[in-house]
């Protein structure tokens, strides 16, 4: 029997990628996402797609339900607001990315890792980001995804015990629908400080989060990949 692998915001992007590998190895695939429009894997075998918006944090138990166990969990979905600055960011704004790029994440690890330790088995793997390690002007996704790592490590040695591995990647810049959101003068200065002066490609933050999530030793729990070509290294 193929592993269950449940992937929010798998219908593009990273996300998109990492679907596709985890397809190519055989997995049982469930992605959860606000809509399917561009998605090329609807109607695939070994696919399912649920329509969710993964700010509805309150409606999280009945969507576990609808999906069932899983053996391995990517919380993958994420989103930026960069229109707003630190002193003019509305509190409906503020609420809905901590929503989906923090409060939503925490809350499925909760749910689906219940399962995970009564098998004494399951794999979380958290996408992260550079913004949360420095600086970033959009100063609610920075701060939720510098928790998110936090999360990492803290659930890293809540779930370890029971034969379960978290463990999450923090990508800078990547060549997503994201990037629409930045400007030009933007990222034309971040790639100044990447070593190869361009963005990463999805596939290559999925071929990291899919190690992760598949062939990662047990012992390798609570840590962070850093996939930023340079521009942050430490």
């Amino acid at each position: 029997m193929s592993k269950k692998v449940l992937i929010t915001g798998g219908n593009k992007g990273i996300g998109l990628a990492v679907s596709r590998a985890m397809l190519e190895f055989g997995y049982e695939i469930v992605i959860v996402a606000r809509d399917f429009d561009t998605c090329p894997l609807v109607g695939v075998e070994k696919v399912t797609c649920i329509e969710y918006d993964l700010s509805d944090v309150d409606g999280l138990k009945e969507l576990a339900n609808t999906v069932g166990n899983i053996d391995i969990l990517i919380n993958n979905a994420g989103y930026m607001q960069p229109k707003y600055t630190y002193n003019n960011y509305p509190k409906e704004a503020r609420e809905h990315i901590m929503n989906v790029d923090l409060y939503t994440p925490v809350e499925l690890m909760n749910i689906f890792s219940e399962h995970m330790k009564k098998q004494k088995y399951g794999r979380i793997v958290n996408t992260a980001s550079i913004a949360g390690q420095i600086g970033h002007p959009d100063v609610w996704y920075g701060m939720a995804k510098a928790a998110l790592i936090n999360a990492t490590k803290i659930y890293g040695k809540l779930l370890g015990s029971y034969g379960i591995t978290v463990n999450c990647v923090a990508p800078s810049p990547t060549e997503t629908d994201m990037q629409k959101d930045n400007s030009e003068e933007r990222k034309a200065e971040f790639k100044k400080t990447v070593a190869t002066g361009r963005f990463a490609t999805p596939e290559e933050v999925a071929k990291a989060i899919v190690w992760l999530a598949t062939d990662c030793p047990e012992y390798i729990n609570g840590i962070c990949i850093d996939i930023n070509n340079c521009s942050y290294p430490r």
